[in-house]
């Protein structure tokens, strides 16, 4: 291959990668490893928001691309997480997370698998990647690490909420699904309160965190069922809105990465 062609393949490649998520060199920090870990917590959550879209027909095309994208970039970290065994526990939690994933992975392919299924399986992912980030930020063994790891559970649960909001439009396990989005919408919000006054955040890190509550406010907006409102655009308010959200606090939880590292 010329390296003009080369050049432009790397670029392509780059621009594809979701999130701002590169792929990893070998061997990634701990931070870094933090970081991906958290981020698989999230993708449990997206996957399940995705394909709960496509089943209620929400946003069908822009459903498709965040689910194939999502299922993508598990497997990817998964890999690079396999560079980063820094204890025991964290191999064994790796191994688990592998596990519970090949379950719950073929039942995304295809809108007929049973919901209550999806909800268990993404559940069951969602409990082993959190399990490994808190492995992770343990072997890291610094207040910066718990940053990465509360920013990053965020981006978990901007998902989350949207995931519960889902599963109620769809009625099942609608019950679960309201204290759900009502717990994870409390978890957020004191999570914020908790990052806007860490003493070590950069005027940078302070400015973004401006922007994802200006999110937030949308957010809440959107998840709140209002009488005369069409379903389908309540819906679609809110699969936008949980996008915005996520995509502003991973560039927050990146951030964080980057002052752990130094």
């Amino acid at each position: 291959m010329e390296r003009r062609e080369f050049l432009m393949a790397a670029a392509a490649m780059a621009a594809a990668a979701p999130l701002g998520a590169a792929p990893a060199p070998a061997g990634i920090a701990l931070p870094g490893a933090i970081n991906r870990a958290g981020r698989q917590r999230m993708l449990s959550q997206r996957s399940a928001k995705a394909w709960l879209m496509s089943v209620l027909g929400v946003l069908p095309d822009r459903a498709r691309s965040i689910l194939d994208q999502t299922v993508t970039r598990f497997d990817l970290q998964l890999a690079d997480l396999k560079t980063q065994l820094p204890s025991d526990e964290v191999r064994t939690l790796l191994a688990q997370l592998e596990s519970e994933w090949s379950r719950y992975r073929p039942l995304l392919g295809d809108i007929r698998s049973d919901p209550k299924a999806v909800w268990d399986g993404n559940e069951a992912v969602l409990g082993v990647a959190h399990k490994l980030t808190v492995a992770y930020e343990k072997a890291f063994g610094s207040p910066s690490g718990h940053l990465v790891a509360l920013a990053g559970r965020q981006r978990m649960l901007s998902q989350r909420m949207a995931k519960a909001y889902f599963f109620r439009q769809l009625n099942v396990n609608a019950g679960p699904a309201a204290e759900m989005l009502d717990q994870a919408t409390k978890e957020f919000a004191k999570a914020q309160a908790e990052l806007r006054g860490a003493a070590t955040n950069s005027p940078q890190i302070n400015t973004e965190l401006g922007l994802v509550d200006q999110q937030w406010f949308f957010f809440q907006n959107a998840l709140v069922l209002k009488e005369g409102v069409d379903p389908k655009r309540a819906a679609a308010d809110v699969a936008t809105t949980s996008e915005r959200i996520l995509e502003q606090m991973d560039l927050v939880v990146g951030l964080y990465e980057k002052l752990a590292a130094r």
